[in-house]
């Protein structure tokens, strides 16, 4: 990233590694234990467990960003050939078109 120090920098290094699919799994199981410890009458713990889950979803929505951003200015640094189809030659372009099967 451009506009980022390099404490952030190497954060998001490590970060952008894990798998996006973690952060939803550790969601759905702050909220399986935070509803076991709710019918084992624990409702503090439940509670304070099943508040994991929504921060964990933010944190790998913004996992999911990094990469994002990642992939697309690695995409820019390489160049344009990258995002825009090649050019078809003169032979591609007078070449018949093969008709459908039917």
């Amino acid at each position: 990233m451009k506009n980022e120090d390099k404490a952030t920098t190497s954060i998001e290094q490590v970060t952008k590694k894990v798998p996006s699919v973690s952060f939803l799994g550790l969601a759905i199981g702050a909220m399986a234990v935070s509803a076991t410890l709710m019918v084992f009458n624990r409702k503090p713990w439940a509670q304070f467990i099943g508040q994991w889950a929504p921060t964990l979803l933010i944190l790998g929505t913004y996992n999911k960003i990094v990469k994002t951003l990642d992939d697309a200015s690695e995409a820019q640094s390489v160049g344009p050939s990258r995002l825009v189809p090649a050019l078809k030659s003169a032979d591609e372009l007078n070449r018949p078109t093969p008709l459908p099967l039917s």
